[in-house]
């Protein structure tokens, strides 16, 4: 019974703090926020905003620098 409880203690506190998380977002950060993953890559992003019409905030990949190795683990 004690068990019980406690799994619904736990489930509750999870709610409560993702409810907390998340009392300040609007539903514009969170639609950018869902976008962050593409902003790397230029070409992805220009997919994503063409299927979907949002805009991604893009950067560009950061070039290689003169005398620097780039090692491909």
């Amino acid at each position: 019974m004690i068990e019980i409880a406690l799994d619904i203690l736990g489930v509750v506190i999870l709610w409560l703090s993702v409810e907390y998380c998340l009392k300040g977002s609007t539903s514009e950060s969170l639609d950018e926020a869902s976008l962050i993953p593409f902003a790397d890559d230029p070409e992805v992003a220009r997919r994503v905003e063409a299927a979907t019409g949002k805009s991604v905030n893009a950067v560009a990949p950061e070039e290689p620098k003169p005398g620097w190795i780039n090692l491909d683990m």
